[in-house]
């Protein structure tokens, strides 16, 4: 039952991430500095992924580090956004992050 709702939490907050990413500036939603905001929203990703689907880490790392790439890479064709690679070196890192947190934590639960 708890991997259902990691599973439902991970894909919405991707889910978020696309919409955050690709929409135009004006509507995306800003809570702290653009960097912090990067790595939080893909460390919560990747440990909710993690914790999800505890078992296909080659899925999981997959998943959220190429999410990444391609989103940054997406921001070429979107009207009024860019593509930078400090940014999308930000992203991985928080995707790591939060990958190796869930790895840790499914090490804890055993």
């Amino acid at each position: 039952m708890l991997r259902k709702i990691f599973a439902i939490a991970a894909w919405l907050s991707l889910a978020f991430i696309v919409f955050a990413t690709l929409s135009p500036a004006g509507l995306r939603p800003q809570v702290a500095a653009a960097g912090l905001e990067r790595l939080a929203a893909f460390a919560v990703t990747g440990l909710f992924f993690g914790l999800a689907y505890p078992r296909r880490w080659a899925l999981v790392v997959g998943l959220v580090l190429c999410s990444a790439c391609v989103l940054e890479l997406a921001q070429v064709i979107a009207p009024g956004r860019h593509a930078r690679l400090p940014d999308l070196l930000v992203k991985l890192a928080g995707g790591a992050a939060g990958i190796l947190a869930a790895w840790g934590l499914n090490r804890l639960k055993g």
